[in-house]
């Protein structure tokens, strides 16, 4: 069974990792890869790393409901400590 939405972790070559969502109104698009800040990840990278850059795309929590969605998307930010400038990306549910 497809999920619609989901909540996915991107992994980078420097192993920092991004937490989103996905719940647009076709549902989940594999070409999604979220709304992250370009000059804070460019920022990490030479520009020679950034000519051959990948990105691995895990999808770590799945529902038909975009409620529980959000939820566990703000959840998992704050688990996996993503919005810990040494450890991800996410520059939401930052810590003052």
């Amino acid at each position: 069974m497809k999920f619609k939405y989901v909540v996915y972790k991107l992994t980078f070559p420097n192993g920092k990792i991004y937490v989103g969502k996905d719940i647009g109104s076709t549902g989940h698009s594999l070409r999604y890869f979220g709304s992250w800040d370009n000059k804070i990840v460019e920022h990490d990278f030479t520009k020679d790393e950034l000519k051959d850059f990948s990105l691995r795309k895990e999808i770590i929590f799945e529902s038909e409901d975009k409620w529980e969605i959000s939820q566990m998307e703000g959840v998992l930010i704050r688990l996996l400590k993503s919005n810990n400038p040494a450890i991800g990306y996410n520059q939401t549910h930052r810590h003052s």
